[in-house]
């Protein structure tokens, strides 16, 4: 049991550092677009390591397998790359609105019909 520990202990660990490692990219980075990049790489990462860490765990002391733990990282995987998107998206319209310098335009979209095709 107690190397079962240790690997828990170790999974725990990495998700620690992911987490530091995302509040070091909110404090070194200037802009909002970088750091949006960093926390949804990071809680992804030390979600799946956390999730890794408690069905591990509680397999073990359970004896059969633990995978309702599963969802909470499923979850997490789909809900922050939507969310990050949508923030980022949010964010660019605002700075559209406002003429922010360097921003690029929003593209231009062309309507194919069935006339253009042939």
């Amino acid at each position: 049991m107690i190397w079962i520990e240790v690997i828990v202990g170790v999974l725990l660990l990495i998700s620690a550092v992911m987490a530091l490692a995302s509040a070091a990219g909110l404090i070194r980075l200037n802009d909002f677009f970088p750091r949006m990049h960093v926390p949804a790489l990071t809680a992804t990462l030390g979600t799946w390591c956390v999730t890794w860490a408690a069905v591990l765990y509680f397999s073990a002391l359970d004896g059969g397998l633990a995978v309702y733990y599963w969802l909470v990282a499923v979850f997490m995987t789909v809900t922050v790359p939507i969310t990050t998107v949508l923030l980022t998206r949010a964010a660019l319209f605002r700075l559209r609105a406002q003429r922010a310098p360097g921003i690029p335009p929003p593209l231009k979209l062309r309507v194919v019909t069935a006339e253009d095709e042939r």
